[in-house]
């Protein structure tokens, strides 16, 4: 809020800073709702596998940074652990209205989607279909891919129309001199774009080109009969390529700066810092630090794996910050209007 009077320029806080329209408050509380469930269905079946595993709670716990443990839960693997929270954060953001948690609700829309295509894909092999009838609670296997699929579409069509274009730009009207959008974003766009091409790099070099067969890579990366599996745990393929494309485009919009994807990289840098923790461990258990040194590969590898600890942590905290100080982008742009008078 702002009144001048006699050159004076009065500058309140904003009562609702961050907080989405009111004529879009409906299509987040959808998009939260669907988000909420999925992350709760991934829950159950996390819950399921402790209980049907042998194995306790501590257990369970052990295995989420240790992974030459026996899994406890073998329908699900990291990456669906890691989304089960991402999912489950970003739909109490959404929920509760924040606009921020625009951008992170769509990455995982388009996360969703992609794997809900790749399993339909699948689903035309007939014996893929086969094995998928015969596996145990196949039904409650296809009923969270469903929903999974159904949670992709009410977020894209939910959440994209609510986008304004000039949020993002360095140059709009509401963006505050040195804001987080200046600064950090470019930065987290280096550290994701770098980390983005190391692991393309490593893509190509290993499953791509190393196992002799890249076109079976690439049809695994579409297709989920390729791979034979039929849990919900995604392929090393699916997860691989992934990740490159995500980083990259991440990274390329957040140097860019035309959308505001400061959540979409708190999720999804999260998501990469637990996996790349899980990686040092395992590194750590199997004495690996003291035999990579004796190759060139081995070097590289522990030196990218250094890099995205530090990347991903780095940008972890700078998307963490508040964009738009106490008062908000638009009361930080009015106290400057204020500053130069």
């Amino acid at each position: 809020m702002a009144m001048q009077d006699d050159g004076a320029v009065d500058v309140r806080p904003d009562p609702e800073p961050g907080r989405a329209d009111p004529a879009h408050r409906g299509r987040y509380r959808a998009a939260g709702v669907c988000l909420g469930l999925l992350g709760l269905a991934l829950a159950g079946w996390t819950v399921r596998g402790i209980a049907q595993g042998g194995g306790g709670l501590w257990d369970f716990v052990e295995e989420l940074f240790h992974p030459a443990l026996p899994g406890a839960v073998t329908v699900l693997g990291p990456y669906e652990w890691a989304f089960a929270v991402a999912f489950l954060g970003v739909a109490g953001q959404a929920l509760a209205g924040r606009r921020a948690a625009r951008a992170a609700a769509l990455l995982l829309g388009w996360v969703l989607l992609a794997a809900a295509l790749r399993e339909a894909v699948g689903l035309c092999d007939e014996a893929y279909r086969a094995r998928y009838v015969t596996a145990p609670e196949w039904g409650w296997l296809l009923a969270t891919r469903c929903l999974g699929l159904v949670t992709a579409l009410v977020v894209l069509g939910a959440l994209l129309p609510t986008g304004d274009g000039r949020r993002g730009a360095y140059d709009g009207p509401d963006t505050p001199p040195g804001a987080w959008r200046r600064r950090s974003s470019r930065i987290c766009g280096v550290l994701f774009l770098v980390m983005g091409v190391v692991q393309l790099a490593w893509t190509v070099q290993g499953p791509l080109l190393g196992s002799g067969h890249p076109g079976q890579f690439l049809r695994a990366v579409v297709d989920a009969s390729a791979t034979g599996t039929v849990g919900l745990a995604a392929p090393p393929e699916f997860t691989a390529a992934g990740a490159a494309l995500v980083l990259l485009v991440l990274g390329a919009l957040a140097w860019c700066g035309r959308c505001d994807v400061r959540s979409a990289l708190l999720a999804y840098g999260a998501v990469q810092l637990y996996l790349t923790v899980r990686s040092v461990v395992q590194l750590a258990v199997t004495d690996y630090f003291n035999r990579s040194l004796e190759t060139p590969q081995g070097v590289l590898w522990l030196a990218t794996t250094a890099y995205g600890l530090a990347a991903m942590t780095s940008v972890v905290v700078l998307s963490s910050g508040r964009p738009g100080g106490p008062y908000g982008a638009r009361g930080e742009s009015l106290r400057a209007a204020a500053a130069e008078r």
